[in-house]
């Protein structure tokens, strides 16, 4: 006689729910954390080198990551696919469209490369580098930009194990990357005796090693499960078309942080230095948020691809729930950490007045934050990019205006942090309309 199993409580089911978040989150946190601390080992190492080397470091490495960020949408598309066919179960097909990925990555890398190494100078001088420094920065930018194809693949590659639910490799990968990062700059800067040079070749090897790393756990699943390794033309050519609405998204997004900041730069010196702390701090609590996005991307993908519409809608609640609880936890700690944190970015009176208003903006604004981060996550992750492209256009369309008419008004670094708390509001605005409309819920192993 068959016993029929009693269906789960909606407890039972947040409890599930919950474990997967985690599971999946705290590792992708650690990840991207980690990623950040590349850049501060090199300005720790290149520093006592003297103030020239420094700050061409500072530009080159504004210009890799300008380039890097760009092409996000390798992980974010990939991990998206590769969950729906992981729900689909499909573990072949899964790392098949993993692999198009990767070779996309590859061939974007090259790309970048054959426009950098001549472009070098021109990228340099538009940024106003000094004539000390724009040799370090050519220098570096030329070295460095040999290692782009490995950062490409990284990213593809992360998002190919992030859709197979997998956030502790690339956590492993990123802390044993930034290790070895540290050890080969400290050898190459100072024991070889390169300079600068050896930075940038250090970090070089040590992004190849993180992408063989990859290249090792992916191949390693393929030949398991008689994925093909060859490129494939159709697949590649499908990969770019799932990835070019969110390239719009990403530029688009940083079309307004770059507004935000030449806005910061035409009200003053101090709100200019005020703006640059906050932003690092609004950064760093992106990283916590994204970690929840993450985790949504690879967990209603693998929904949608097992044909649980039901399913995918629960988990969208209940991640909701995680954004605004995080950006509630988050708000508070600036606020109570204020007295703490602000002595140690600045001990100027004039930055601080002028701070400490616009903190408490970012701070209230946060639980915004929380489900805007989350429900961009959704969406990725149902494969609804061209919908988060169009939205993000819009709030470019809204905020542009508004913030570049600040100084023009009177209005000071408060004002401009409320125009950005706006713009996360009109994308809360764009993107729970989507959620709540049902569109995004498009079942089946490829959308």
């Amino acid at each position: 006689m068959r016993m029929h199993q009693a269906p789960a409580t909606p407890a039972a089911v947040r409890r599930r729910h919950d474990r997967e978040i985690v599971a999946l989150a705290v590792p992708a946190f650690g990840a991207l954390v980690a990623e950040p601390l590349f850049l501060m080992a090199d300005s720790a190492i290149v520093g006592h080198l003297g103030t020239p080397q420094l700050a061409g470091l500072a530009i080159a490495s504004a210009l890799l990551s300008t380039a890097v960020s760009v092409f996000v949408f390798l992980a974010y598309a990939t991990t998206a696919a590769v969950a729906r066919r992981v729900g689909a179960g499909d573990l072949g097909a899964a790392l098949r469209q993993g692999i198009d990925g990767i070779w996309l990555a590859l061939l974007l890398g090259a790309g970048v490369i054959a426009l950098t190494l001549p472009g070098a100078p021109w990228l340099v001088d538009v940024f106003g580098a000094s004539d000390t420094a724009a040799s370090y920065a050519v220098t570096y930018l030329r070295i460095s930009s040999l290692g782009i194809p490995a950062m490409l693949v990284v990213l593809a590659a992360t998002g190919v194990l992030r859709g197979l639910q997998d956030t502790r490799t690339p956590l492993y990968v990123a802390i044993g990357g930034f290790a070895a990062n540290g050890i080969l700059n400290v050898t190459l800067v100072y024991g070889a005796g390169l300079g600068i040079a050896g930075s940038a070749w250090g970090t070089v090897i040590a992004q190849f090693g993180m992408a063989a790393c990859y290249l090792y756990v992916v191949v390693r699943g393929a030949r398991r499960h008689g994925a093909s390794l060859r490129p494939d033309a159709a697949g590649i050519r499908a990969s770019a078309t799932a990835g070019a609405p969110l390239l719009v998204r990403t530029l688009s997004l940083r079309a307004i942080l770059m507004i935000a900041t030449a806005v910061a730069a035409r009200l003053g010196d101090a709100d200019v230095a005020a703006h640059q702390i906050i932003l690092s701090l609004w950064s760093l609590m992106a990283f916590a948020l994204d970690a929840i996005a993450i985790a949504g991307q690879a967990i209603i993908g693998r929904y949608l691809g097992a044909d649980d519409a039901d399913g995918a809608r629960q988990v969208c609640r209940r991640m909701v729930q995680w954004g605004v609880v995080s950006g509630v936890v988050l708000g508070t700690l600036i606020v109570l950490a204020r007295p703490l944190f602000v002595p140690l970015f600045t001990s100027d009176p004039s930055v601080q007045d002028t701070l400490l208003p616009a903190l408490l903006v970012v701070a209230l604004s946060q639980p915004v934050s929380g489900v805007v981060f989350v429900l961009d996550g959704v969406l990725m992750g149902a494969g609804d990019g061209p919908y988060l492209a169009g939205a993000m256009l819009v709030t470019l369309v809204v905020f542009a205006p508004v913030a570049l008419l600040i100084p023009t008004l009177g209005g000071g670094l408060t004002a401009l942090w409320g125009a950005m708390t706006l713009m996360m509001t009109v994308r809360l605005a764009t993107l729970w309309w989507r959620a709540r409309s049902g569109q995004w819920v498009v079942t089946g192993a490829t959308r």
